[in-house]
């Protein structure tokens, strides 16, 4: 059996999907900068040995399908796959981004067979990713407005990848993956000052004070690259609820609730 390979192995859906195979028997490999073979998405020379010998392909791509490269990147990746015998290539892409979309264009042109994941904006955004800081900070500050997102747990997408990669069922699918519920933000920082028993509030701000703000801490690029994410996804395009969990699982995808009590469980938001 050949081994699966997860491209952003140590991302938080990568790393929960190389333990669901682990979990099941089944061979992995790991794909990053400090994997053994290593796999770095600048610097394509590496790709060839992460591929070789490779059943499965599942691929997060870093920091975001949003940013300008990532279509060339997904195009290269696609070509080395096919050359390298990948059977089945699962791509973890974004809700109502542009660029993800040309991504997943790309993928469903190469030839290979393939499932694609469009995930919305994850829960664990606050417990593992960006706004964990802020929220142990008591404020969420966001350029949002009142804009409601269906946040989606990404232990759901992990396991829709894994379906994706185990089941001949979902060859050929598009998943849009979404939690149960509409939420704003202020009510998504209401539900984990609940749970956390600390006071979080959410303010929103211009895309101006955003941009400068994260600058100060994280440099232009990223600033510039979250700045414009959040002006494309966060304008009311992805205020509905898919089935996309449903339709991959046979069950209702976990709430946001279940997520902010499960997660003021590990601590994380203690500080």
């Amino acid at each position: 059996m050949r081994p699966t390979l997860v491209i952003g192995s140590t991302g938080k859906v990568g790393r929960r999907v190389l333990d669901l195979l682990a979990e099941r028997g089944l061979p992995t490999r790991a794909g990053s900068r400090r994997s053994d073979p290593a796999f770095d998405w600048d610097h394509p020379g590496t790709w060839a040995d992460a591929l070789a010998g490779v059943g499965n392909l599942c691929v997060s791509y870093y920091p975001d399908l949003a940013a300008p490269g990532a279509p060339a990147a997904i195009e290269a990746l696609t070509a080395a796959a096919v050359e390298a015998g990948v059977g089945r290539f699962v791509l973890l892409s974004g809700r109502g981004e542009h660029n993800a979309q040309l991504c997943e264009r790309i993928v469903q042109g190469s030839g290979l067979d393939h499932t694609l994941l469009r995930a919305s904006w994850f829960a664990q955004n606050f417990s593992e990713g960006h706004l964990l800081e802020p929220v142990l900070g008591g404020v969420v500050a966001l350029p949002a407005g009142q804009v409601a997102e269906p946040f989606v747990d990404v232990d759901d997408i992990a396991e829709v990848a894994l379906a994706a990669l185990t089941d001949d069922r979902h060859s050929g699918r598009l998943y849009e993956l979404t939690g149960p519920r509409l939420l704003t933000f202020a009510e998504a920082a209401a539900e984990i000052s609940a749970a956390a028993g600390r006071e979080v509030a959410y303010v929103p701000v211009t895309a101006g004070e955003f941009r400068a703000a994260l600058t100060e801490v994280a440099g232009s690029e990223y600033a510039d690259l979250l700045t414009g994410l959040c002006a494309e996804v966060l304008d009311g395009r992805n205020a509905s609820v898919a089935h996309g969990v449903r339709e991959a699982l046979g069950r209702e995808p976990r709430e946001f609730g279940d997520f902010c009590r499960a997660a003021a469980g590990t601590g994380v938001w203690k500080g």
